[in-house]
């Protein structure tokens, strides 16, 4: 199986406060690959050092093989990376479907919107008949949905998503990690962040566990979530 995604001993920072100390996971082709952690243990910063919003100071992040470590967030986009971020970040009094429109304004290809809205729409089918309603005015969960869907509006190679289940009803939940793993069936590799630690290693083929910003562990997802220590610390078992 061939990376898609790289990162080698990334060290970001916060002004003086060190994030990240040296992080280093891989995402390979077509796989779901999950980060788990406390909060502040560094999960989102990793999303952000990849996706250009915060770049390291040390270490190499490549995808495809190409270094992508200090390219501007638009360019990463381009290369084939979107993300749905923590808090969903909507724009409120835009509809769904000016919402999802803007999650392929880099494209060029505008032909090919129509299908990629019509594999939203299949993916989310509430979303089509939301589609002329403000997403200010959504459930959570349906602005989750929304969130998920205008970041494949950008036809992504790799799919990288913030907390998809924060704050949503458990009907929700299991709505949003069905889908991610249609997403993922279709062809799109994941890298998931996510605080339900059970759900996300049940979805995922490998996951890494964040501690104060170093990888504590790495493993099969099945592995870690018969690790002892995993359960008592992230899965609420003792």
């Amino acid at each position: 199986m061939s990376a898609l995604l790289e990162l080698e001993g990334v060290q970001t920072f916060y002004g003086s406060i060190q994030a990240l100390k040296g992080v280093s996971i891989q995402v390979n082709e077509g796989e779901i690959v999950t980060l788990i952690g406390a909060n502040g243990a560094g999960k989102s910063t990793t999303l952000r050092s990849i996706n250009g919003l915060n770049h390291p100071r040390r270490g190499t992040i490549k995808f495809r093989g190409k270094d992508i470590t200090h390219r501007p967030a638009h360019e990463i986009v381009k290369f084939g990376i979107a993300q749905s971020p923590e808090g969903r970040k909507l724009f409120p009094r835009m509809t769904v479907a000016e919402n999802l429109e803007m999650g392929a304004f880099q494209r060029k290809d505008r032909h090919a919107f129509a299908e990629d809205m019509d594999r939203v729409f299949t993916l989310f089918p509430r979303l089509q008949e939301r589609r002329t309603q403000k997403a200010g005015t959504l459930s959570g969960g349906e602005q989750q949905m929304c969130a998920i869907g205008r970041a494949l509006m950008a036809r992504p190679t790799l799919l990288m998503l913030d907390e998809p289940s924060l704050g949503l009803a458990p009907i929700f939940v299991q709505r949003i990690f069905d889908t991610i793993v249609e997403v993922n069936k279709q062809g799109t590799s994941i890298l998931l962040v996510e605080q339900n630690a059970l759900m996300a290693l049940d979805v995922a083929n490998r996951g890494y566990v964040l501690e104060t910003g170093l990888v504590a562990l790495a493993d099969d997802a099945k592995k870690l979530a018969q690790n002892e220590d995993v359960k008592r610390t992230y899965l609420g078992e003792i």
